[in-house]
């Protein structure tokens, strides 16, 4: 029954999901407009990219141990990459392609074999280090190509017509729906493997990894190229959705968030990072909308000033699943089946 509850479970979310831009329903307060605006689709694009920007980043937090704080170069890699080529170069679709998809392997490649010669604390100011240079890079805007603080726009004459324009927002979401499953394969696919097996391992007990006769550096570098590889997909797809590229992407707040994701939904789990990264973007993005709106505002002072700012509103709400759902929102469930009374048996069963 779980086995089948597993399969028919994720294909209803996704049948339902794949029908959203078909649907006029409005959901008021959650969303600012009918399931089938444009708005409300760029919106829910988002929150599902970054449910799979988010898995990305577990399958190194997660499912490996690896707690890196600097996951949004590969973001930013994707996004001013394929900017660069396509506007700065002037390369044709496929060209551009190809090279973000060598370069998604190339550079992770190089970088994790340097970061994962340590471990620990020492592995995350690693990661930390090179995500830094690439902001300082992004800021000094060489030859022009990155635009600097204000960033650079997409050149649209080689991007599909399909994907251009606010009445194709919802090939855009389709696009972002197709990443976020596409990620939630590979990585179930690489999670139950025998790599995969290993990677749990090295997560809780390295050491003991290491007396079995395993040596975990070419499994975590593994793990390590495929978050990246996946992360950089992410970032092309960011491109698409926005329409430019900023260097937010490239800081290390936007790392963080990736992590607040994973911890809030429930890090290593089936579904949990894409939870927490749909609900945080989701927050994120409605809370400044709300906060600014009349509701709020003709509040009384006792609720209007916290309502009236976002981030603390997100702040507050992650204390709390921390302190009282510390396994994440993916671990509800089976918190509910806990608190279940059990049924005490009666005398004829007992005495069977």
């Amino acid at each position: 029954m779980r086995r089948v509850l597993g399969i028919a479970i994720p294909a209803a979310v996704l049948i339902v999901l794949a029908f959203v831009p078909k649907l006029s329903l409005d959901i008021p307060v959650i969303l600012n407009g009918p399931l089938d605006s444009p708005g409300t689709l760029q919106l829910l694009a988002l929150c599902l990219l970054f449910a799979g920007i988010a898995l990305t980043y577990d399958v190194l937090f997660g499912f490996t141990g690896l707690l890196s704080f600097g996951h949004a170069l590969y973001v930013a890699v994707g996004v001013y990459m394929t900017a660069i080529a396509l506007t700065r170069w002037e390369w044709g679709l496929w060209p551009t392609i190809a090279f973000i998809l060598a370069l998604g392997i190339a550079l992770p490649l190089v970088l994790g074999a340097v970061s994962l010669r340590v471990s620990g604390i020492a592995f995350a100011m690693v990661t930390l280090a090179f995500a830094q240079a690439g902001n300082v890079l992004v800021q000094k805007n060489p030859y022009g190509w990155t635009g600097g603080e204000e960033g650079t726009g997409l050149n649209y004459d080689h991007i599909p017509d399909a994907f251009v324009g606010v009445l194709n927002t919802k090939n855009l979401y389709w696009l972002a729906l197709g990443y976020a499953v596409l990620v939630f394969v590979v990585v179930r696919l690489a999670v139950n493997s025998s790599a995969g097996h290993v990677w749990r391992a090295i997560r809780e007990n390295e050491p003991r990894v290491e007396v079995l006769g395993l040596w975990p550096y070419p499994f975590k570098l593994i793990a390590f190229v495929l978050a990246a590889f996946l992360a950089v997909l992410g970032g092309v797809v960011w491109l698409l959705l926005i329409g430019g590229a900023t260097p937010e992407v490239t800081t290390a707040n936007f790392t963080l968030a990736l992590l607040v994701m994973v911890v809030l939904g429930g890090a290593g789990t089936r579904f949990g990072a894409m939870i927490g990264g749909f609900l945080y973007t989701l927050l994120d993005q409605r809370l400044g909308a709300l906060s600014g709106s009349s509701r709020v505002q003709d509040l009384p002072d006792v609720l209007r000033v916290p309502l009236s700012e976002p981030l603390f509103l997100l702040g507050t709400l992650f204390i709390l699943l921390v302190f009282f759902v510390p396994g994440g929102i993916a671990s509800l469930p089976a918190r509910l089946r806990g608190m279940r009374p059990r049924r005490e048996p009666l005398p004829e069963e007992a005495a069977v």
